[in-house]
């Protein structure tokens, strides 16, 4: 099976200035992995890495040769990153293994193709491209692609082995790029191999699932972990399948659906503490934290819409929602209930919700402590309980009272 890529970043100037400096001498260049697989697949290529026979000092010599910068980010692993019209390629050596122990491994420098190839995790990351477009497939993986099946490169053990990282891998390219039923052997090694994930670190493991949650076939795909006994492991949660999948649901109607924050706010099937159990499991940051808390709190308010249906919300509710929660927090928290609910996308009671959420503006509150001190109002405590109290009835009231109300409830006059 051959193929040939005629996509414009391929003919871009700056890879070709690339191409320029790296093949000279007899030394070869081609792209790798990523762009090459996405371009195949008619999806957008992000980072472009380029793997080549030339040893990394040979390849600074022959950057500085031909005015470009470069950077040796991972000299010692045969890694340097080219810099053209402001364009970062990263260029490393072909390479094979000579001892693998985890995540690093020992390596030394070759000319071989097939050598480097062997080395990588799926086939369908293995595929190279040259400057030209045409594609170069040492171990299979342009029938993979086609048939959107991820596959471990030769014994997927020992692939799991070289890195346990690769099992969440398996699942998130399967997540993100499969189609059809995961690959038999692959799933069976990481079942077998799944203790391993143990000694991963929290961040790394952060990483696969933020990218995980997100992708197309991500609710069938964390199924399929359940039950090969990995989500508990990773998730520090039996996780709240049939809401996950309800949320991914809704995808169509709005993009949130994979904000990773929300994706695993959903997930989880307890409260606070399971939330911040979770959060400290992968290492999120504190405004990932923050954005699943927030979504589940908000989510309370509109988890009582459902005892009025079938009458429509009241835009009064969708103006509190807003204003206690701010946009993003009560559309999180509208999504975070309507997965919960279990009503399915074609519900018109949230659907109606959504489109106000997005379409009113946030009420403002009309009221400051400036103006309480200019009514005679002592600065100090009696300032915030006064602002307390009429905000509380501002909202009681649908947001209707005016200024002078309200100065009326804050004094007691």
């Amino acid at each position: 099976m051959t193929a040939r890529i005629t996509a414009d970043w391929l003919r871009a100037p700056a890879l070709q200035a690339v191409f320029d400096a790296l093949e000279t001498d007899g030394d070869e260049a081609r792209v790798v992995g990523g762009a090459v697989r996405n371009t195949l697949l008619g999806l957008p290529a992000t980072d472009i890495d380029i793997s080549t026979t030339a040893v990394p000092s040979t390849v600074m010599g022959k950057a500085a040769a031909h005015g470009l910068k470069a950077v040796p980010t991972g000299f010692d692993h045969g890694t340097v990153t080219l810099v053209c019209d402001g364009i970062p390629y990263e260029v490393t050596t072909l390479r094979e293994d000579v001892e693998t122990h985890g995540r690093s491994a020992t390596v030394r420098f070759g000319r071989n193709w097939l050598h480097d190839a062997e080395r990588r995790d799926f086939t369908m990351n293995a595929l190279y491209c040259d400057r030209r477009g045409e594609v170069f497939d040492p171990v299979g993986g342009l029938p993979d692609v086609e048939a959107r099946h991820v596959r471990f490169i030769g014994d997927p053990r020992l692939r799991i082995a070289e890195d346990y990282l690769r099992i969440l891998r398996f699942f998130r390219f399967h997540a993100q790029y499969g189609a059809g039923d995961l690959d038999a052997a692959g799933f069976a090694a990481v079942v077998d191999l799944r203790d391993g994930l143990a000694g991963l670190s929290a961040e790394r493991i952060g990483m696969e699932m933020r990218k995980l949650v997100s992708a197309p076939r991500a609710p069938e795909t964390v199924l399929a972990m359940r039950e090969a006994g990995i989500v508990s492991r990773v998730l520090a949660t039996h996780g709240g399948l049939r809401p996950f999948q309800d949320l991914r649901a809704l995808d169509a109607l709005a993009p949130e659906t994979r904000a990773p924050a929300l994706a695993l706010a959903v997930l989880s099937d307890g409260g606070e503490a399971d939330l911040d159990d979770m959060a400290d499991h992968l290492r999120l940051s504190n405004a990932e934290r923050k954005r699943m808390k927030v979504a589940r709190c908000a989510s309370d308010i509109p988890r009582g819409w459902d005892e009025a249906r079938p009458a429509p919300v009241a835009k009064t509710e969708i103006l509190r929602l807003l204003f206690l929660a701010g946009r993003e927090a009560a559309i999180d928290g509208l999504l975070h209930a309507w997965a919960n609910a279990g009503v399915g996308p074609e519900d018109e009671l949230f659907a109606d919700a959504l489109t106000l959420l997005r379409d009113a503006e946030i009420p403002v509150f009309p009221l400051t402590g400036k103006d309480l001190v200019s009514t005679g109002v002592p600065a100090g405590p009696a300032v915030g309980e006064g602002l307390q109290k009429a905000r509380a009835a501002w909202i009681d009231s649908g947001f209707a009272l005016d200024r002078e109300a309200l100065v009326a409830v804050a004094t007691g006059a």
